[in-house]
């Protein structure tokens, strides 16, 4: 499924299911291991991104060059019902994916690398992710506050490590264009993915919306509610401008 792609609010869109989505990743692992190859670059775009996209077009080209992107806005999955030929069939936000991969993980004896965030919330990331999968490997992690001098030294760390899927959680657009920078360079890599604030809702700072806010494409107002200072302006902004988006702009 993730080979076929819509056009929501300009970007291409995989259309994919949680469930499709980690056994693609794990199908393109196995097919890759030991052919040095460069890794399969995947990432996901909200309405948040679709606005940063059309507003610069610096970041548009970052994503455009990922190999799979996902939708993580339920919003997209709506009204992809509406606009597109093919509707999405759910959200595939990456706080889901990781379980479904951590499951398909454990039954295939692949290992995760975590980068990303503060050590002591990584550290925490990490702690639970292994009370949830026992079974599930750990390649290694680290934080990602990685000044320029020890870039080549961090990305040497994870190539020795060879994880097959490396989750990179530095927020939007640093994370893309760390990955476009460095890929080539990680070919004992099997899948990157970008994660934004995944490990801090894996390692307990966050706390997800109710289902049934996530249901109707309301978790953006549990986050704004709880930090408002930081989130009110962005979504302000960058909602009604993504709805324009979505309804312009998606075929």
């Amino acid at each position: 499924m993730a080979n076929q792609t819509i056009i929501l609010g300009g970007l291409p869109i995989a259309v994919a299911s949680c469930d499709s989505a980690a056994r693609d990743m794990v199908e393109t692992i196995l097919q890759n291991r030991g052919q040095q190859r460069t890794p399969q670059f995947i990432t996901s775009a909200n309405g948040q991104v679709l606005s940063m996209c059309a507003a610069r077009p610096e970041i548009k080209i970052l994503f455009e060059q990922a190999d799979i992107i996902h939708a993580d806005g339920e919003p997209m999955v709506k009204l992809s019902r509406l606009l597109c030929e093919t509707a999405l069939p759910e959200r595939v936000a990456t706080t889901d994916l990781v379980h479904n991969v951590a499951r398909l993980a454990e039954e295939q004896d692949l290992s995760f690398y975590f980068l990303g965030a503060a050590q002591d919330v990584i550290e925490d990331a990490v702690a639970n992710m292994k009370k949830l999968y026992p079974d599930l490997r750990f390649a290694g992690f680290r934080n990602g506050y990685i000044a320029k001098d020890q870039e080549e030294q961090v990305l040497a760390e994870i190539n020795d490590a060879a994880p097959d899927i490396l989750w990179i959680g530095m927020g939007v657009p640093l994370e893309q264009d760390f990955i476009l920078r460095n890929r080539h360079k990680l070919t004992n890599v099997g899948v990157i993915k970008t994660s934004g604030g995944l490990f801090d809702f894996l390692s307990g700072r966050n706390e997800r919306a109710a289902s049934w806010m996530q249901k109707w494409g309301l978790e953006w107002a549990y986050r704004t509610w709880l930090e408002p200072k930081r989130l009110a302006w962005r979504y302000l902004t960058t909602n009604p401008h993504a709805l324009l988006l979505l309804l312009t702009r998606s075929r």
